[in-house]
């Protein structure tokens, strides 16, 4: 849940990336770790297996400046995607402000896509936080694999909801999956705490905060499909 401090100009975040177990929730953070520059991020810590799985989760701090003396601290964490460790999901999902979810583009993949987006609508509703209202995005990762479901077929099926294709290893989609997600939480942000006229930081202000610290633009490599 948003933690603002208007003495001190601060607002606290936290985004989870959610998914099915190796569809890419680590790397995702391991490549925003590389991409943004270190002085606007923190160690990464990630707590996994002997097979390199992740445990309980992976955390990612960033702060930085929006403008007007407006500190922002984002909390990124991932989820362990493994069906047994479904109580675990629900403790890191708790007072989550957004999430990505982190999908595997294999059609075989397609029960455990669905199986992991059922039970990241469970344990939101669980933790009180509405499902409908939250910021979300997903991305379908592992595009260079083969027998992978085409992006005509998933835009048909997600309807609405912003989705990116992303070769996540590589670094392709996962700026622009970020990007969305707080541009989403941005506006979210604005509609129920009036985050532009409490603070005097408009939408750009925030992500040009953000993508001003990275290796290059986020909007030329990859599409919302």
């Amino acid at each position: 849940m948003v933690q603002i401090n208007m003495g001190a100009r601060e607002i606290t975040l936290k985004v989870v990336y959610y998914g099915p177990a190796l569809s890419g929730k680590t790397t995702n953070l391991q490549q925003l770790h590389q991409l943004l520059d270190p002085s606007s991020r923190g160690k990464m810590v990630t707590l996994d297996t002997a097979d390199d799985r992740t445990l309980y989760f992976d955390f990612l701090p960033i702060q930085f400046g929006a403008g007007k003396g407006v500190s922002v601290k984002l909390k990124l964490f991932t989820v362990p995607g493994q069906v047994m460790h479904k109580s675990t999901r629900k403790v890191v999902l708790a007072g989550a402000d957004a999430v990505a979810f982190v999908a595997d583009s294999q059609r075989a993949s397609a029960s455990a896509n669905a199986y992991s987006w059922r039970d990241m609508e469970a344990n939101l509703r669980a933790n009180g936080i509405d499902f409908d209202a939250i910021p979300k995005v997903v991305q379908f990762n592992k595009r260079d694999l083969p027998d992978i479901k085409p992006l005509t077929e998933i835009r048909a099926s997600w309807g609405d909801i912003p989705t990116y294709p992303a070769v996540a290893m590589r670094g392709e989609g996962v700026l622009e999956t970020f990007r969305e997600l707080l541009r989403r939480l941005y506006r979210h942000l604005d509609a129920k705490h009036q985050f532009a006229s409490s603070f005097g930081v408009s939408e750009d202000d925030f992500l040009n905060g953000v993508f001003r610290h990275v290796g290059r633009s986020p909007e030329t490599k990859a599409a919302a499909v």
